[in-house]
């Protein structure tokens, strides 16, 4: 959405382009873009998790277009049954994409001023009663789905100094979680569908562990235990994009989260034009080095069951993975340079992959984990074994 989508993909306004035409007609729906969007993600086995709400404007101080509540919250939430009827259900000679998570809005409580928010403009009260009537509407139409909200920006003030750049205020920090509890409060009272809980951060690992602890024990308090847990919006140092180091502290991230009761992690972003956008090169369109370690991951998720490692060395953060016959096990190396010695009940040989200065995820000769393995500062390393 928003500057990079030309006003054409995915939020509610892009696709119902004047509110107060009919809701019921095919006509007043501009789907066009955003299918072409959803089919391309789907041609690469790839789960939509799906916004429902508006991009963020970051020039709302000259003008806000498309942040404002709606002005029906009825009728906002029956276009909104009808966009996943497009796309679940083959609505407007649709799709049955089958997309389960159905989030409504994103960021409501950016800022607690409305005149500084990018994102929401209206009160966070506002939000919660759109929220009301969007999530009992969608879950009593959609019951099989999963419905929920609200990405709060996140929980920073756990920690004294707990903002970082991306929230630039520890009072901001403090409305984040006012919120969250309000949020909280507000659910309970109205008894309402609450599916999974998402929330933001751009936190190292070690915090986002506390962060998902918190976010976990709140649920369980509050009655929501069934409620997922899920960080769709992380990234760990916007100002290493392009470095190897990015790499190593996403891999880092993905193998420790793995460990927590945090149920899914997006990262933010896989674009090339924005600050945010970490994968892949704005001039060339080449790869980054954080690419690589999303694909050494992929080679663990594939295999689906973890297994146990055991004696993991400061600065090491170490995952493995088998399905029964194939092997592999994820190292990456946020400390000093390191020299293993890596023991394995495995009768397994090994090749090893290396993310490094001078390789891409490329071979790098076999070990049968009996000797020594060197990892430098910075590397990630891939053992794939049958």
């Amino acid at each position: 959405g928003g500057v990079y989508g030309m006003n054409r993909y995915v939020d509610v306004p892009n696709i119902f382009r004047d509110f107060d035409a009919d809701e019921n007609d095919p006509d007043s729906y501009d789907f066009a873009f955003t299918d072409w969007l959803l089919q391309s993600i789907t041609a690469q086995k790839a789960k939509i998790f799906y916004r429902l709400g508006t991009s963020i404007e970051t020039a709302q101080h000259i003008k806000a277009y498309r942040i404002y509540p709606p002005k029906d919250y009825e009728k906002w939430a029956r276009i909104c049954e009808h966009i996943i009827m497009h796309y679940n259900e083959g609505w407007a000679n649709g799709f049955h994409y089958g997309i389960e998570y159905w989030e409504i809005w994103n960021e409501p409580d950016s800022f607690p001023d409305i005149e500084d928010n990018c994102m929401w403009k209206g009160t966070f009260e506002e939000y919660l009663e759109l929220y009301r009537v969007a999530s009992l509407y969608l879950k009593e139409r959609f019951p099989h789905l999963k419905i929920g909200g609200y990405a709060s920006c996140g929980f920073y003030s756990i920690f004294p100094d707990g903002y970082v750049g991306a929230a630039n205020s520890s009072e901001r920090t403090d409305y984040f979680m006012e919120c969250f509890h309000k949020f909280m409060k507000y659910a309970v009272k109205n008894k309402l569908p609450l599916d999974f809980f998402s929330w933001h951060s751009y936190s190292d690992s070690a915090k986002n562990i506390e962060y998902q602890k918190y976010v976990r024990g709140e649920l369980d308090k509050y009655g929501f235990t069934g409620t997922q847990s899920i960080l769709n919006e992380w990234n760990p140092g916007t100002a290493r994009r392009g470095t190897l180091a990015d790499s190593a502290y996403i891999a880092e991230m993905m193998i420790k989260m793995q460990n927590t009761t945090c149920d899914m992690l997006m990262y933010y972003n896989g674009d090339v034009k924005g600050r945010y956008d970490g994968l892949y090169d704005p001039i060339t369109g080449e790869p980054f080095k954080a690419y690589y370690a999303f694909s050494a991951f992929n080679e663990l998720y594939r295999l689906g069951n973890q297994t146990a490692v055991y004696e993991i060395p400061e600065g090491l953060s170490c995952l493995a993975a088998s399905d029964g016959k194939k092997k592999a096990i994820l190292i990456t190396n946020t400390g000093e340079k390191q020299c293993l010695t890596i023991t394995s009940d495995i009768k397994t040989d090994f090749t090893i992959y290396r993310i490094n200065e001078f390789m891409d995820l490329e071979a790098d000769g076999k070990t049968d984990l009996a000797g020594e393995l060197q990892i430098e500062t910075f590397e990630t390393i891939l053992l794939a074994g049958e």
